[in-house]
């Protein structure tokens, strides 16, 4: 695994404090490094990386997701790539400074809306959005049906890493 030290920079910025309410903003900063390390060191990049994160609501999730995606609705995560697929590959082994990977957007309702529909731990549920958006950060996506696939089965690999269930069945 990865130096995570040196190699993984996370910016965090939680702008709804019911994120509080279930941890510090130290120990989301320790759960959400974890959940990437294991998603880089899967995917075998060795190179310094940098990732922010948004801890939000629907209001500012709804927001986004119509300005970007031009869906007027909220959404349990966002992910906005930096890097193409090319640059990806390219992405500089020892450089002094980290590739920014892009960014991540959580929000608080939706998830936990999510969490108690389907059944499923709060924090489970959080983790599983942070390694899904992690992997759409690096270039997979599930637009075709093959890619779905693909996706979840790399999913319910890094998660199982993680001591947390499949989140499809």
């Amino acid at each position: 695994m990865l130096d995570d030290s040196c190699n993984l920079d996370i910016l965090i910025d939680i702008d709804d404090d019911r994120w509080l309410a279930w941890h510090t903003e130290d120990q989301w900063h320790t759960l959400i490094h974890r959940n990437i390390l294991q998603v880089i060191d899967s995917v075998k990049i060795t190179s310094k990386v940098e990732v922010s994160i948004l801890l939000t609501n629907d209001k500012e999730i709804n927001a986004l997701n119509l300005e970007y995606r031009g869906k007027d609705k909220p959404t349990n995560v966002l992910s906005f790539p930096n890097l193409t697929q090319n640059e990806l590959k390219l992405l500089p082994k020892n450089a002094p400074y980290p590739s920014m990977l892009g960014d991540l957007v959580l929000s608080f309702e939706t998830l936990l809306e999510e969490s108690n529909s389907e059944k499923k731990p709060f924090l489970d549920h959080f983790n599983h959005l942070v390694v899904h958006g992690m992997l759409h950060l690096l270039g997979y996506d599930h637009e075709s049906d093959d890619d779905a696939e693909y996706m979840q089965e790399k999913e319910i690999s890094i998660l199982k890493t993680l001591c947390i269930n499949n989140p499809y069945q």
